[in-house]
């Protein structure tokens, strides 16, 4: 199987699964718990905030980091959280990922004054219609650092000038699950107050995840319990999934400087062989400007769905767009772009991870060529 759908989940490292393991068979303890085995458990998951805070470029001693299940959860979190004052305005970026797309629609059904910032034709956020948008009433901006539909790069300092030029009490949320521990992020340098991040798009394990939040930023909580992550986030803590999730960040870190390289290379490739195919009207959405994690094709001769299928029976795993929302009908961020409906039904979404070679690429590009033969496009 050649595995090309890296942007929905990862394949995890060895030793993430050698520490989970560990934590959940000698070290198995309820960190809240009392007794000193226990309690030192409770110390490597304090050491593990701190570990992500400085991946983060964070402040170590003042920031934190709050576990969840997952960047849905950290994205409700930061924006429910957040989300105290009907008399202000919530801004959100139109490409957002649903857990945060859907959360901005459910503040509206509540009653909060919601507004979406339009994207350009590149995938980025409009930055000019933010300046119209971001007034003295705005206290509330959240905007993706990586696309997880074509990696546009949104410039996350760029985003907050403009917010402090109206209102520099304003709160900046950034989903950074497509970017983390694969591009240079430095949360402190950019003014973000709170960030999700997952561990499972770096080779970590489904089910953890975390938020960020700068000692500035105060947020109220949305679950109930037993008061564990400084009563943000009540349950049982997950201490094998955050150590585990810890090992991935380290493994992703101390590479990510290759592994940025080999996925720009394999895109190079993707894209300067696609260009060849005679006749073939291929549209690359993903261009200079994005991650080269994820790149976002349009045949606008075929439809996408049909493309994926063939692959599939060749064990070839590509996607047509986000895996959180698959059973859609469209593709919201792509419309945003200004594409046309029939170009949408052509998009096709290829995502490497830190194990692809050039060979995966080569059997991607002869398979999709097979295919549009077949098609008679």
């Amino acid at each position: 199987m050649i595995y090309l759908d890296n942007a929905a989940t990862t394949k995890p490292f060895d030793e993430v699964l050698k520490t989970f393991n560990e934590v959940n068979t000698t070290n198995f303890f309820n960190p809240s718990s009392s007794y000193s085995s226990a309690f030192n458990l409770y110390k490597k998951i304090s050491e593990a905030r701190k570990m992500f805070i400085k991946f983060l470029h964070g402040d170590e001693e003042n920031d934190n980091i709050i576990f969840t299940c997952g960047a849905t959860e950290s994205n409700n979190l930061a924006i429910f959280g957040s989300a105290t004052n009907k008399n202000m305005t919530y801004l959100f970026s139109s490409g957002e990922h649903p857990s945060v797309y859907n959360c901005a629609k459910e503040l509206l059904q509540r009653g909060f004054d919601v507004k979406f910032i339009p994207l350009q034709k590149n995938g980025q956020i409009d930055y000019e219609e933010l300046e119209k948008l971001m007034t003295e009433k705005v206290c509330f901006v959240s905007t993706m650092f990586v696309s997880n539909e074509m990696g546009a790069v949104n410039d996350l300092a760029r985003i907050r000038k403009i917010i402090d030029n109206k209102n520099k009490n304003a709160i900046f949320h950034v989903d950074a699950v497509q970017g983390f521990g694969k591009l240079a992020l430095n949360l402190k340098k950019f003014g973000v107050n709170l960030c999700s991040i997952s561990a499972h798009k770096i080779g970590g394990l489904k089910g953890v995840g975390a938020l960020y939040i700068s000692s500035n930023t105060n947020i109220k909580n949305v679950v109930f319990g037993g008061n564990q992550e400084f009563t943000l986030r009540s349950g049982t803590v997950n201490a094998g999934g955050i150590l585990s999730f810890l090992k991935a960040t380290e493994i992703a870190f101390e590479n990510k400087d290759k592994n940025y390289e080999n996925a720009l290379k394999l895109k190079n490739i993707l894209v300067e062989n696609l260009k060849k195919i005679e006749k073939r009207k291929i549209i690359v959405v993903s261009d200079d400007f994005c991650s080269p994690y994820v790149v976002s094709l349009i045949f606008e001769n075929s439809r996408g769905e049909n493309i994926l299928r063939f692959l599939d029976t060749k064990g070839i795993c590509v996607s047509t767009g986000s895996a959180c929302s698959s059973n859609k009908v469209g593709n919201r961020i792509l419309e945003s772009m200004k594409y046309s409906k029939q170009q949408i039904m052509g998009a096709l979404r290829v995502s490497f991870g830190f194990e692809n070679s050039e060979r995966d690429i080569e059997i991607l590009v002869k398979n999709i060529i097979e295919c549009l033969k077949l098609l008679n496009i």
